[in-house]
């Protein structure tokens, strides 16, 4: 432990030692984020973003030593996401020409 931390706060250590993964304007998907972090074996907190007072951003906050990883979970939960996205707009597509999908 640094010499200068020893008379800190337990609690105030404990947040230096986390690092930002990701910042996010709806806390619902922070917690989402939080959740599938913790779903994957890496501690993940939210916090309010105390860099930016005046707006309402909420930091996702991992300790450092899991911070590869972290990115890696959330890279992988976010292109999923974009896939699934994709794949459900060309449903859409294929829906407005009249095309059902038991014809494939």
């Amino acid at each position: 432990m640094a010499k200068g931390r020893k008379n800190e706060p337990r609690s105030q250590q404990a947040v230096q030692d986390l690092v930002t993964i990701t910042l996010t304007e709806d806390l619902e998907h922070a917690r989402d984020y939080e959740a599938l972090l913790k779903e994957n074996e890496v501690p993940a907190v939210v916090r309010q973003n105390k860099d930016a007072p005046d707006t309402h951003t909420f930091a996702v906050m991992v300790p450092e030593d899991f911070l590869d990883e972290a990115h890696v979970i959330i890279e992988s939960q976010d292109a999923y996401r974009d896939f699934c996205q994709y794949a459900f707009e060309d449903n859409e597509e294929f829906a407005d020409e009249g095309i059902e999908d038991d014809e494939f």
